[in-house]
């Protein structure tokens, strides 16, 4: 049971950023890499607290698909969205803002679970804790990059 947590500190209002965290088109835009697009659900915008989109992408050469909800949600400072369908057996992804300084502190962290047991533990150990790892820190810089920039 993996948790990946990351502190980022970024130069914009928390609102800023709070806002390009649960855009879905930013999500789209910072996982370009693994072809990810919204295909049920929200599928642009900003999505709110008990709604729910559905992504298509691929990883290690398999186009897969998971479902995610918000299931927590107190703007501009924190909202949680959880798999309610896909290839984890659970996860829980926790998005925390917070005002500080001349910027915002986002804090990231994913709980998650992987499938198959014992071959799941060996997997996260092998290459997917990593995976995760890079590809939650590749999309946070995406998010620091734009609220920056938009901050200007």
């Amino acid at each position: 049971m993996p948790v990946i947590r990351s502190e980022l500190y970024i130069e914009a209002p928390i609102e800023t950023c709070f806002d390009l965290a649960r855009s879905i088109d930013v999500h789209a835009q910072s996982t370009s890499q693994t072809k990810e697009r919204a295909v049920g659900g929200v599928m642009c915008g900003l999505i709110e607290l008990g709604q729910t989109v559905t992504w298509e992408a691929v990883h290690f050469g398999i186009k897969q698909q998971l479902t995610a909800k918000i299931t927590e949600f107190e703007s501009p400072f924190y909202f949680v969205d959880e798999m309610v369908r896909g290839a984890f057996k659970r996860f829980r992804h926790t998005h925390e803002f917070c005002a500080v300084d001349s910027g915002t502190l986002m804090i990231d962290e994913f709980d998650y679970t992987s499938p198959l047991g014992p071959l799941g533990k060996l997997a996260d150990r092998m290459f997917l804790e990593s995976y995760m790892m890079n590809f939650l820190l590749k999309r946070n810089l995406y998010i620091k990059q734009l609220a920056e920039k938009q901050a200007g």
